[in-house]
């Protein structure tokens, strides 16, 4: 597998992905999280014009797709039930959906997203039990409670290097 950052030629199948990751989540008691054709073309649009959208290829197929930033996330600024890893800066990764072809997608990408700067958050609802899984088994650790644009609940993840943990706690 690699992974690339997405083309605009890629929007029609990318898409495609999203909506069977949907129908994938409601399937497996998660009916909430992606509801009302959520992540919409204009936000998928958006992240791409961003330069932050991203495919995972098998060959020449498209094997997942997943939004990768190294901006701060306002929804993570607030954190309740708990608290960060760290205050460093890092990446984030959102909107990850597999094409259902490929085992291992997901971990693959979040494994990307880990190598590009050792420091990285995400999120899950808390109905979305295939990708709380995915963190854990990835070396994420569950944080807190930080909520969404819409006010909804999610439960922040963070995965940071350990070398980069003990020097952080080191400072203290």
């Amino acid at each position: 597998m690699q992974i690339t950052k997405a083309k605009t030629e890629d929007l029609a199948e990318i898409m495609e992905i999203y909506g069977r990751a949907r129908v994938f989540m409601q399937e497996h008691g998660n009916p909430s999280q992606w509801k009302e054709g959520y992540p919409s073309t204009e936000l998928v649009k958006k992240d791409l014009e961003n330069g932050e959208l991203y495919v995972c290829r098998e060959g020449q197929d498209l094997a997942g797709v997943f939004m990768f930033s190294m901006q701060p996330d306002p929804c993570y600024e607030r954190i309740e039930a708990g608290a960060w890893k760290n205050d460093r800066p890092y990446g984030v990764m959102h909107r990850m959906a597999s094409a259902g072809k490929v085992r291992g997608v997901a971990s693959f990408c979040l494994d990307w997203c880990y190598a590009r700067c050792g420091n990285v958050r995400g999120d899950t609802h808390r109905e979305n039990t295939v990708m709380q899984q995915v963190f854990e088994k990835n070396g994420f650790e569950r944080c807190g409670i930080i909520y969404v644009e819409d006010g909804s609940p999610r439960i922040g993840y963070q995965r940071q290097k350990e070398a980069q943990a003990d020097a952080f706690a080191a400072k203290k």
